[in-house]
Order: structure tokens, then C-alpha cells, then sequence
């Protein structure tokens, strides 16, 4: 008996990260959207043949969502809505429904409840499971549960469990629409891989130098900042760098180098003060898309700056796999 076809939604799809993930456990795009230009660009130049639309998800009606899903019976709906409205330095107390910013979540659920799919997954930084003592991640998984997801439960998972070379926690929010147990993936690395593991065969580039392959480009560093990170030994970090020419900032996340026999530090939008652990500059686009586990096939297109970001704000594909596979399984049983 051939398997059946499994869909899903990619909502803030970015350039991928789940995208990619949930293709390689097999299952096929419905449609994703999002609103970043250069994001949009990247994604239709890795995923060609998908259905993208272009824009913000206050854009589209319920019509519009029907429209776009013609009939097919969803099994998921993914994505992460952006997490400024997570602060931690909101005011204890404030419920999380009523903060202005946090209307991306709202939408989510829209989808979701327009949709109807199987199952749903959301992913988001780790802190909003413990934001408001709690009180937040209690809100979300009662407003799933208003919309008729009979079971929704959340963990925070550690991508370095599941192959990828880094220490990334996220919150990871999954539904089922009719009470079925949710299970998360069970971590498969017990010996995580390292930063050198991850890019120790790409060619050694120096500050402001290019290579042959995508998105492998050094920035430029200035004079100023190489002769600073010359005295960061592997795994340091600013202390050091003499006192005489030592940046006068309390961000533990800066003037650092990589520790080439551990998991990266979590990825983020801005890398450029995080050095590598052999050379004098900054990891390349590639580079940091190697720790997020996009294979060298995967191009970024853009701005350098937007580059990063992308890789940054992205899942770690081979962390969103574990969740897609895990979910399939389920999914497979439901249909035996």
C-alpha cells in the first residue's frame, strides 16, 4: 500500500530552516509566507517549486487561506512568530494575549483555526517557557486548547541533541487535533558535534578574503579589532585582550572565540564579534550556516547583513527533521 501524502503550512517561513526539515521527513508544501524581501529571495532560489506568498500574514483573509489550501487535508501547520513581544522585562503579571506585540502568535492561531490541520508545531526562544513565571506558556496552551487541540504540550529541546553543532534551546510547541499523545523526538547525540566538526574542512580564508564556495566570504575587519582578536586564544574571550585595548563592554557574547571542540555558542543575527577558533575574523555566512546544518547546496542571497540574519532566525534544519520525522510516525500510525 503506497503511503499516503503528508502536507504541510510554513507560516514565517524565513529562508527555510523548517522548510527544509519537514521536506527532508518527506512531507510535501502546502504554501509558506513571509514578509522579509531578501528571506523571500533565499527561499525561492532553495525551494524553486514551492508556493510562496510574498507578504505579511495579516494579509491574507480566510478565503484567501482556503483558497491556498484547495481541499487538501493538512496534517501540519509550522512556524515560529517573531519573539520580540516575548521580552523578558515585561511587567510580571501582564497577561501575554494583551501585549501589542505579540499579535504574530495571534495570527498563528488564526491559521491554525481556519486550517485545521492534524497537528501543529511552534517554535520560539526558550525563555518564553518560563516568561511571567510561567503564566505565558499556561496562556498559549489554553488558547490552542479554545480552538480544539485536545492535547497541546511544550518542551524545550537543545538542537546539539539532534546532531546539529551547537547549543541552541528552544521551545518547542506541538498540538493534536484529536487528543493524540504528543511525543517529541528523543535526543540522538549523546557526544554533540563540534564547531571544528562542522567546518573544519572548509578552505582557511582570511579577514576581507573570498573563496569558491557560496556565501564563504571573510569580512573586512579593521586593523583595530584583528589586533584585538589576535590575543583571543581558542574558546577565550575578551579578558584576553590587554587591558589597554580591551573593549569596555559587559556582553559575554562578544570579543569570544569559537571553542573548536565544542558546540557553538546559539547563532544569532549578529556573529561578527564571535571569532573563529583558528583564523582572525568573524565566521563566513557559510560557515554559520554549516552550524545550523544547511547543507553547502543551500544558497543565501542578500545583503551580508541580511545573510546572517537569515541563517540566524532560522530552526536548525536537521533539529526541525527530528520534529517532522517524530510527527510522521505518529502520523502513520493514525492512518494504519
Amino acid at each position: 500500500m503506497k503511503d499516503k501524502d503528508l502536507y504541510y503550512v510554513d507560516l514565517f517561513s524565513g529562508s527555510g530552516g523548517l522548510t527544509l526539515g519537514f521536506e527532508e521527513a518527506g512531507f510535501k508544501n502546502v504554501f509558506s509566507i513571509d514578509s522579509e524581501s531578501s528571506f523571500c529571495d533565499t527561499y525561492e532560489k532553495n525551494f524553486p517549486s514551492h508556493k510562496l506568498i510574498r507578504g505579511n500574514v495579516e494579509s491574507l483573509s480566510k478565503g484567501d487561506i482556503l483558497e491556498l489550501v484547495r481541499g487538501k487535508n493538512v496534517d501540519v501547520v509550522v512556524g515560529g512568530p517573531p519573539c520580540q513581544g516575548f521580552s523578558i522585562a515585561g511587567n510580571i503579571g501582564r497577561r501575554f494575549l494583551e501585549d501589542p506585540r505579540n499579535h504574530l502568535f495571534k495570527e498563528f492561531v488564526r491559521y491554525v483555526k481556519i486550517i485545521k490541520p492534524k497537528y501543529f508545531v511552534m517554535e520560539n526562544v526558550a525563555r518564553l517557557y518560563t516568561h511571567n513565571r510561567g503564566s505565558t506558556r499556561d496562556e498559549i496552551l489554553n488558547t490552542f486548547i479554545s480552538i480544539g487541540y485536545e492535547n497541546v504540550e511544550c518542551k524545550i529541546l537543545n538542537s546539539a541533541d539532534y546532531g546539529v553543532p551547537q547549543t541552541r534551546k528552544r521551545v518547542i510547541f506541538i498540538g493534536s487535533r484529536d487528543g493524540k499523545n504528543i511525543l517529541f523526538p528523543t535526543p540522538s547525540y549523546t557526544e554533540y558535534r563540534t564547531v571544528k566538526d562542522a567546518i573544519g574542512d572548509l578552505p582557511v580564508i582570511n579577514s576581507g578574503e573570498d573563496s569558491k564556495v557560496p556565501n564563504h566570504i571573510a569580512m573586512n575587519h579593521s586593523v583595530a579589532m584583528l589586533d584585538k582578536m589576535r590575543h583571543v586564544k581558542d574558546g577565550g574571550n575578551r579578558n584576553d585582550i590587554p587591558a589597554e585595548i580591551r573593549p569596555q563592554t559587559g556582553d559575554a557574547r562578544k570579543y569570544i572565540r569559537y571553542n573548536s571542540s565544542k558546540p557553538s555558542v546559539t547563532v544569532t543575527g549578529d556573529m561578527r564579534k564571535v571569532f573563529h577558533y583558528d583564523n582572525n575574523r568573524a565566521l563566513t555566512v557559510r560557515e554559520l550556516a554549516r552550524i545550523q546544518t544547511y547543507p553547502d547546496s543551500f544558497v543565501f542571497l542578500g545583503t551580508s547583513s541580511s545573510q546572517q540574519q537569515q541563517v540566524g532566525n532560522s530552526v536548525p534544519p536537521l533539529m526541525a527533521e527530528a520534529i517532522a520525522k517524530q510527527i510522521k510516525l505518529q502520523l502513520v500510525g493514525r492512518n494504519k
